[in-house]
């Protein structure tokens, strides 16, 4: 039990940032894909 009670200590602290990056990154990332899909409709119309 004592073990266990350990790892969780020793690997909570890297889970939590590893948590906050990817909810950082994923509002960048959703802002990239609609930048993309404006840009692809833009050069779409530019070819007509």
């Amino acid at each position: 039990m004592e073990a266990i009670l350990q790892a969780i200590g020793n690997l909570g602290f890297p889970i939590a940032v590893t948590a906050y990056l990817l909810v950082r990154i994923e509002t960048r990332l959703e802002n990239l894909a609609a930048s993309i899909a404006d840009l692809a409709r833009a050069v779409g119309e530019l070819r007509r």
